[in-house]
């Protein structure tokens, strides 16, 4: 794996704007002719810097406007519970990411559903497949700040 430059932090920062430009828009931001450019870009997504590129979509306009955030706390720690856990949250869409976690919380949860009762069903499917110890639901009143773009400053170049 190569080691990134300034071009190629350029392009990361380019491209986490806006994934969906094309190359002969990129290249003139970040002082490239389109080949190397493409090159370049290229390299990101086999070396795995860039992982993927999706579209952003409206939670509200697809009626998934309520975020709820689940902290559960676990008394079994096994490598076995771990994974029945895991396997039962690759299952249900609605839960948008999981994260294992130090301190008194052991996993965090992140949903986005309709209503109440979307949840309601998404618990009962969880404590159905998976026991817990405890298990605390907290609802997003306002969205603050939601951003997919990562800084790149801490690499070393910026």
């Amino acid at each position: 794996m190569e080691k990134l430059d300034k071009t190629d932090l350029s392009i990361l920062s380019v491209l986490q704007q806006n994934a969906a430009l094309p190359v002969a828009e990129i290249a003139p931001q970040v002082n490239l002719s389109i080949t190397p450019c493409w090159r370049r870009i290229q390299r990101l997504e086999r070396e795995g810097y860039i992982r993927n590129r999706v579209a952003l979509l409206d939670h509200n306009k697809l009626n998934v406007g309520v975020t709820v955030f689940v902290a559960i706390k676990t008394h079994d720690h096994s490598i076995e519970w771990l994974e029945k856990f895991r396997n039962t949250v690759q299952q249900i869409p609605e839960i948008l990411s999981m994260y294992r976690l130090s301190g008194s919380v052991d996993y965090l949860l992140h949903l986005v559903l309709p209503d109440i009762a979307a949840y309601d069903k998404v618990y009962k499917q969880l404590i159905a497949e998976v026991s817990f110890q405890e298990v605390s639901s907290m609802f997003s009143m306002e969205e603050m700040k939601a951003t997919t773009t990562i800084p790149l400053n801490y690499y070393g170049l910026l």
